[in-house]
């Protein structure tokens, strides 16, 4: 089985394309290890600090609709036709992806199956499933940072669901779990005025 860098930089780079390419196009590549596969790959678009413009949405709506499949035991994941059909121009993306292969490769030289029964086994998918549609929902927010943070905790899971690596899915729920943190601080301190959570947490404590 390669790499995902080795297919997409392949898919990407090597072969000859149209000038747009959509989400569906790249599908194919996933075979077997679909679900890993799409979250790799949109953590991976989430994470960088160049991002695809107006992406935030829909990716995390795709996210979302993946993560809940996850959770009720799917095997063959449901995409929506009219967000995966959504034509990008082929510059875009490779621009995107040449800053993103690189760092794919360094996490990649880690991966490989072990405590299986992570990715695999009915309890590990759910709370797999749980983190990502948390983080799916924090994607959604309209502000910037939320797509970084969150995009780390989705690519780390879902490389470690690619490559069915149990430990590195574990990395990705930690990671999940700072992101949700930092990103409910941040909601906080919008909602009530520049407090963050950890000075909610010290307003309880002092009373």
């Amino acid at each position: 089985m390669s790499r995902l860098s080795v297919d997409l930089h392949r898919f990407l780079f090597e072969e000859e394309r149209s000038p747009k390419v959509c989400l569906a196009d790249v599908l194919d590549i996933g075979g077997e290890r679909i679900f890993g596969f799409v979250f790799a790959l949109l953590g991976l678009i989430l994470a960088l600090p160049f991002p695809i413009p107006g992406h935030a949405i829909p990716i995390g709506f795709i996210i979302l609709v993946l993560a809940i499949q996850l959770i009720v035991g799917a095997k063959t994941p449901w995409l929506p036709k009219g967000l995966i059909q959504k034509p990008i121009p082929l510059e875009t993306v490779q621009g995107v992806m040449k800053k993103g292969i690189p760092w794919l490769e360094r996490i990649e030289i880690l991966s490989r199956p072990r405590m299986t029964y992570i990715c695999t086994g009915f309890t590990g998918r759910i709370a797999i499933g749980i983190a990502l549609t948390i983080m799916a929902l924090f994607i959604m927010v309209p502000l910037p940072v939320f797509n970084t943070v969150a995009g780390f905790g989705v690519l780390i899971t879902g490389l470690g669901l690619l490559d069915d690596d149990g430990v590195i899915c574990l990395a990705g729920l930690v990671v999940c779990g700072i992101s949700a943190a930092v990103c409910a601080s941040l909601l906080i301190g919008i909602v009530w005025g520049g407090s963050s959570m950890l000075d909610l947490f010290k307003h309880k404590l002092g009373h």
